[in-house]
């Protein structure tokens, strides 16, 4: 005895998906890139971190602790 297949009720469209993206969805990375892009062109804006001596001090003391 055969098996009967069934056929779709409704067929498949042909028509894409319709994706929007949010403006910020483009705009942020783009924002990302260019001070990236910035900051490689021009390092001398980029500076360091000073240490806070608070913190020197809490690892100088760790230090001390752990020698023991």
């Amino acid at each position: 005895m055969p098996a009967r297949t069934h056929s779709r009720p409704h067929p498949a469209t042909a028509g894409g998906v319709d994706i929007r993206l949010p403006w910020w969805a483009l705009a942020l990375p783009a924002l990302a890139f260019v001070a990236l892009l910035l900051l490689i062109l021009n390092p001398s804006d980029a500076h360091a971190a000073s240490g806070d001596p608070a913190i020197t001090q809490v690892f100088e003391r760790a230090q001390q602790l752990l020698a023991r």
